[in-house]
């Protein structure tokens, strides 16, 4: 049976009423006693002083050159039903003054507006255009609450709403009935057709047997315009009724018309079915996750980006909806982008919705363009907004339901809110309640968001930061500890002018104040750190934050190893590195042209000299090793990320740097390790993204090969897990839709392409599960990205897989198939991943050499002696020392050249040696050379090396193996140029740990070289004399049967990881 649906729909004005609740009227500060009503008129020459306890009540809107507040002193805006605007070139709170526009038991219900105008009359510690919280000052704003932001619950498609439309034809006219059959499965429109029967009785009878025709089961909608009904001839009218329509409904106050119906289905089920009209077309439903309390119309919010360019975040302004349900609102326009609002591949990717409205806006007043600054080089608009800064020793501060615009300056030191130098802000510097910042939203501003300078235990709760220049949430010097960023977004980050890490490539090359002469600026290395949420010290909270789109990454922890500017001397050298982590919890990023999340590098905290050219505070390196009261001698302490969800980030979901990471060239934190676990990655999810003209990359790819965004070139090789590094575990984990093609070569676990650094064998991966995925391991070919496969880290690459879950071989080694020193006559070649499966004891060495320092090393395992590696180095040329760092099999033989005179000193780390573990080496000098060898321990924590012992000259070579720790042996194979030693650990090593527990035991070589020698490549007299048969020492392990290989999906944590 069809059942018809009738809709008038009538077009109407709307309004939009505010009723204020008086029911705590004792506890909102505008009805305090005393007040005196003030209304100071306007004038922009009136210097305003409350002070001698005058208490005074702002009832209207206002102009004044200044106000300043003092000496029991206090200010309080009435909350009338009259927009209250005030302008003036700034507040200024001074001791024991106050400034109270609602509270939190009573929110202030009007609206106000605070205009920040003129640039001049500088304050020596505020500046210009401010509202300053001094010493003693207090400042209480408390707007209407309202819903910060939440999750779009439906997918919004560009140039529609995100319910299913019915094109009104308007080509049809105004008059008549148009009916729409829609299949009840799908919501299909089957057909549609318009009839004038206010024009012709002929039409009515048309319309009769039009809707006897429809078979059952079906929907017909019917949709009445004006006058359709007036004439509507007899058949029609029984028809209709026959099919059960008795009512006609509409709306009131609205644009827009409904009516529902429930239907029952053929399986006995219960369904509504409802249809609208709405004559303003050009509006959009959004489906929220939460219901958006506190919002209305005019209100305007911002829908963030779903794909890889921030740039496709929108902002609209909601519309009256009293049809919508009580989590959908109605926006004027329609998006130009794809707005997820699903979960995708098993990934949460639905778009943030900020709202930016609130109904306190304090706000800088703009010029037309850009003035009078530096900053105009790069920005054709004004930037010198208004700011809020908070001075040491404030009674209190607590500021919620505050709309900022327009803030900010770059110049130092002038943010939208800017907490300077207050120590502790919470009960431990004696503030109860606590300081908050909560339900604020900042956009379209010039500097920042929140700024947090040398303060502790501030509660940022609930901020929408939107649309601004430089780092968003900023915490500044390094000593800022216990502060807590809850529930915040941010997005649209842009770069700005003010510190080397918020500059861009250009603004980089531009601003070089502070380097030292020549100075040429690297921007990828020195600046270009642009962060929604920019972290110098780990001990900060942040917890279901989301970080939607900024110019570099979403989240940077970086380190100061000393504070900085007037923070310094506030901690000793190292702390931060050493501190703890506090929270990071349920946090998300995406849309960022970087990396979501950065755990690594520090900001130079010397000034610019000779050896150094570097402006201060440009990028450097860091390392992260958290330890219990950031002691490094005390217990480790593990860093924890959890519930992090990365996507659409144009270079990694995380790169993730420290604990035994190397800082320099060795471990800083010997013995500790990184792990990955519980974790779900994704490479090519069906959040494909939109063409468009300024879509920088569109391609195919997924297992469907389909067009969508890329993240770099159309042949960039997507990487799951990229290993480089370590040690690093990686465990429980699922990797899903890593599709290769001809020329991507697309993986789930892959490598740090153009990798000069070392791969540590101790790297293990441990119960990984594979859905749709071609590749699971790709170690590289030359080509693009790849380019020629000649740096070390390129040629030494290897991972244990220690359950066989990657290679079906339990406890096998990945290897690149071409690295001969790894390999044995019992490895498997998979030439699709360009790897070797093998099995064995693998460990490391390093090779330090000086004097020179510019050289390239062979390194030959007598075992393959027609298959050496080539290693040139991981520090560069222009280093004063050179390090290989090559991965070896141990208790086998190896010999060592140069391309150039040898070296005159020569430094053998032992990596990764358990005790008793050994090699053989033999190292080429040119003939006449003597020697000088000794054994020591170098402690990297406490930078002592001790001597253990010393090798003495041998006449045997077979008395090389009787050595021990006080004593060595060495062997001058003078006439192949050989010098012979047994390298052997006599202590044991932690699980984790690079160097045993005494230190890092080493075996240095100091050779004085007849002048004059020539290169020290001795391959052709060493062999074949040294050559050996390759050997198995440890069996190929046995494949697993297919029936072991089902595992369970594990837990979504994150996508895109970069681990080092």
């Amino acid at each position: 049976v069809s059942f018809p649906f009738f809709i008038k729909a009538t077009s109407l004005h709307s309004h939009w009423t505010f009723h204020p609740n008086f029911n705590r009227i004792f506890c909102c500060p505008d009805k305090e006693p005393g007040l005196q009503p003030w209304m100071p008129g306007h004038s922009e020459d009136h210097r305003v002083t409350i002070s001698y306890g005058r208490k005074v009540l702002l009832t209207s809107s206002a102009t004044v050159h200044s106000i300043e507040i003092l000496n029991g002193g206090k200010l309080v805006v009435a909350d009338t039903n009259r927009p209250i605007l005030l302008r003036t070139k700034h507040i200024l709170i001074g001791n024991n003054g106050e400034l109270h526009i609602g509270s939190p038991d009573c929110p202030y219900k009007g609206n106000l507006t605070i205009a920040l105008f003129g640039s001049d009359q500088e304050h020596s510690y505020f500046g210009r255009k401010y509202i300053g919280v001094g010493t003693g000052g207090t400042l209480e704003i408390h707007g209407a609450k309202k819903l910060s932001w939440t999750f779009l619950n439906k997918t919004l498609q560009p140039g529609e709403s995100n319910q299913r439309n019915y094109l009104f034809q308007r080509s049809w006219g105004n008059r008549g009935i148009i009916v729409h059959i829609i299949d009840p499965k799908t919501g299909e429109v089957l057909n549609d057709d318009r009839f004038d029967t206010y024009r012709s009785k002929d039409e009515s009878r048309r319309l009769a047997k039009y809707v006897d025709a429809v078979e059952s089961g079906l929907i017909l909608a019917m949709v009445v315009n004006d006058e359709g009904s007036n004439n509507l001839e007899d058949s029609a009218k029984k028809t209709l009724s026959r099919l059960g329509s008795k009512h006609i409904t509409g709306t009131k106050a609205s644009s827009e018309a409904r009516s529902s119906r429930v239907f029952h289905s053929s399986y006995g089920e219960h369904f509504t079915a409802s249809i609208s009209i709405d004559i303003l077309s050009n509006s959009s439903i959004l489906e929220l996750e939460d219901q958006p309390d506190g919002w209305g119309p005019g209100d305007r919010v911002v829908v963030a980006s779903t794909d890889y360019s921030m740039h496709q975040a929108e902002e609209f302004t909601l519309l009256p909806c009293p049809t919508c349900t009580p989590n959908q609102v109605k926006v004027q326009g329609k998006a130009q982008f794809i707005h997820l609002g699903e979960e995708v591949d098993g990934v949460d990717m639905r778009a943030e919705v900020g709202l930016l409205s609130r109904n306190i806006l304090l706000h800088g007043e703009m010029e037309p363009g850009c003035y009078g600054n530096e900053a105009c080089k790069f920005f054709d608009f004004d930037t010198f907004g208004g700011h809020l800064k908070v001075e040491r020793g404030f009674r209190a501060v607590h500021i919620s339901g505050m709309e900022l615009q327009h803030m900010g300056q770059q110049t130092m030191g002038h943010y939208p809110i800017h907490f300077h130098m207050n120590g502790d802000v919470d009960e431990r510097g004696g503030y109860d309640p606590p300081t908050f910042v909560r339900d604020v939203s900042i956009h379209h501003s010039f500097s920042r968001c929140i700024t947090i300078h040398g303060s502790n235990g501030l509660l940022v709760r609930d901020v929408v930061g939107y649309d601004m220049l430089g780092h968003c949430f900023f915490t500044e010097d390094g000593p800022e500890e216990r502060n807590t960023f809850d529930h915040c977004l941010g997005l649209m980050v842009r770069a700005g002018t003010l510190l080397p890490s918020d500059r861009d490539s250009k603004m980089c090359r531009d601003i070089t104040d502070g380097a030292y002469p020549g100075y040429v600026p690297n921007p990828r290395q020195d600046c270009s750190a642009t962060s929604t949420f920019w972290i110098a010290n780990p001990n900060n909270n942040l917890i279901n934050c989301a970080a939607a789109g900024s110019e570099e990454t979403g989240f940077w922890f970086i380190f100061h190893h000393v504070p900085t500017g007037p923070s310094e001397g506030l901690y000793s050298p190292g702390h931060t590195e050493h501190k703890p982590m506090g929270q990071f919890f349920n946090n998300r990023a995406h849309s960022n042209y970087r990396a979501g999340m950065i755990l690594d590098n520090g900001v130079k905290t010397t000034k610019a000299n000779d050896k150094d050219k570097r402006p201060f505070l440009s990028l450097i390196g860091a390392r992260y090793g958290p330890h219990q009261d950031a002691d490094p001698f005390k217990p480790r302490v593990p860093a924890l990320i959890h519930h992090f969800v990365a996507y659409k980030n144009q270079d990694h979901g995380a790169w993730l740097r420290g604990g035994d990471v190397c800082g320099g060239t060795f471990p800083d934190d010997d013995g500790s390790h990184q792990q990955v676990k519980n974790s779900l990655f994704v490479g090519e999810s069906d959040n494909h993204g939109m063409p468009l003209p300024d879509t920088p990359i569109w391609g195919p790819g997924g297992s469907d090969l389909t067009g969508r965004t890329l993240p770099r070139g159309v042949d960039f090789p997507m990487r799951g897990m990229q290993i480089y590094d370590g040690p690093i575990n990686v465990q429980n984990c699922t990797f899903r839709k890593y599709t290769a093609m001809e020329g991507r070569h697309t993986s789930a676990f892959g490598f740090r392409l153009n990798n000069t650094w070392q791969s540590c064998p101790n790297n293990n991966v441990t119960d990984i599960t594979f859905e749709h995925i071609t590749s699971r391991v790709f170690f590289g070919e030359p080509g693009p990205w790849f380019n020629k496969m000649q740096m070390d880290g390129d040629k030494t690459m290897i991972f244990h897989d220690v359950d066989g879950s990657v290679s079906e071989y339990p406890g096998a080694f990945l290897v690149k198939a071409d690295n001969w020193l790894l390999r044995h006559p019992d490895c498997i070649d998979v030439p699709d991943w360009k790897a070797a499966i093998c099995s064995g004891r693998y460990a490391q060495i390093y090779v330090q050499t000086r004097n020179p320092a510019n050289l390239n090393m062979d390194i030959v395992r007598n075992e393959y002696p027609d298959r050496p590696l080539t290693l040139e180095g991981a520090l560069g040329k222009r280093k004063h020392y050179q390090q290989f760092q090559p991965v070896i099999v141990l208790a086998k033989g190896y010999t060592i050249h140069w391309d150039q005179l040898a070296p005159a000193e020569v430094t053998i780390w032992l990596i990764n040696f358990n005790k008793n573990d050994w090699i053989d080496v033999g190292i080429c000098y040119p003939q006449g050379t003597t020697f000088t060898v000794i054994s020591d321990i170098h402690n990297r924590l406490t930078k002592q090396t001790r001597k253990t012992g010393v090798f003495m000259r041998t006449t045997q070579r077979e008395k090389i193996n009787h050595s021990h720790q006080a004593r060595g042996y060495y062997y001058w194979e003078e006439d192949t140029g050989l010098l012979f030693l047994k390298v052997k650990a006599h202590n044991d090593r932690e699980q984790f740990a690079f160097c045993s527990v005494k230190g890092c035991e080493r075996v240095k070589i100091t050779a004085i070289i007849p002048k004059g020698s020539p290169p020290s490549n001795c391959m052709a007299q060493a062999y074949p004399r040294h050559a050996e048969l390759p050997v198995v020492d440890v069996p190929m392990p046995r494949k697993i049967p297919k029936a072991r290989l089902v595992r369970s999906v594990c837990v979504c944590v994150c996508v895109c990881v970069c681990v080092k």
